[in-house]
């Protein structure tokens, strides 16, 4: 009877693989893995050379006329806007009005033979000249109205008033039986309500001396004006520019 351990196993037997041929052998390495890089290539011809990258910021440039006419075109544009200054600062302007004083120096109401109104009012006006030159004015108008229908004016003589400067004008406006026809029931109620309605307007006209030129300028100023006709006093002014 045979001893396993003399088993024999021949190296030369065709259904052996010669690795285990010896029983102590190691496993056999594992297949390369697959390479997806090449190779950079040596040759003379295919030569690669690497330059540093900078990166260059464009300064922002300063806008400047290169143009050989830039220096008409500013001195232009300069004296044009000069001009254009004197223009907007020299330029006459219509005087301001303004009323400084109003009363009522008489009022009366004649019903004998029609009706007819007696009425004496004092005006002071206030003319301020804005403009740097002389204001000469030929005449000054006031005109008085009852419910938009004319009553009767008044003009007074012309007057000076300096550059940048203020004057006063007295006006008085008298008025003497003028009949009232179309509006004799308005009247009526109005006295019986005890408040009248006038109005008032005054208009200057003149010249601006504008070195050798006279530019024509004007000014006018309305007032609404209530009189009570048992006091004969004015209860109520109302003054505006037109």
């Amino acid at each position: 009877m045979a001893k396993t351990s003399d088993f024999y196993t021949d190296p030369s037997s065709p259904f052996l693989s010669p690795s285990n041929t010896h029983p102590y052998s190691a496993p056999p390495p594992p297949p390369p893995l697959p390479s997806y890089y090449s190779a950079i290539p040596t040759s003379p011809s295919e030569t690669y050379i690497f330059l540093p990258v900078r990166l260059c910021l464009r300064r922002r440039r300063s806008f400047r006329f290169r143009s050989p006419c830039s220096s008409s075109f500013l001195l232009t544009l300069s004296l044009l806007s000069f001009v254009l200054l004197c223009v907007f600062f020299l330029y006459p302007s219509d005087p301001d009005l303004s009323v400084a004083r109003l009363n009522l120096s008489r009022f009366h109401v004649n019903t004998s033979p029609a009706v007819a109104l007696s009425i004496s009012i004092g005006l002071e006006l206030k003319i301020r000249n804005p403009d740097f030159f002389s204001i000469d004015y030929s005449h000054l108008n006031s005109t008085v109205m009852y419910r938009g229908r004319r009553l009767g004016s008044v003009t007074s003589q012309g007057g000076h008033v300096r550059a940048r400067g203020v004057s006063y004008v007295q006006a008085d406006l008298n008025l003497d039986a003028v009949r009232i026809i179309d509006d004799v029931l308005y009247l009526i109620e109005d006295i019986a309500s005890g408040l009248i309605p006038f109005e008032t307007e005054t208009e200057i006209v003149g010249d601006v001396h504008l070195f050798f030129l006279n530019v024509p300028v004007q000014g006018k100023i309305a007032c609404s004006v209530g009189v009570n006709p048992q006091t004969q006093s004015i209860i109520k002014q109302d003054c505006y520019p037109v």
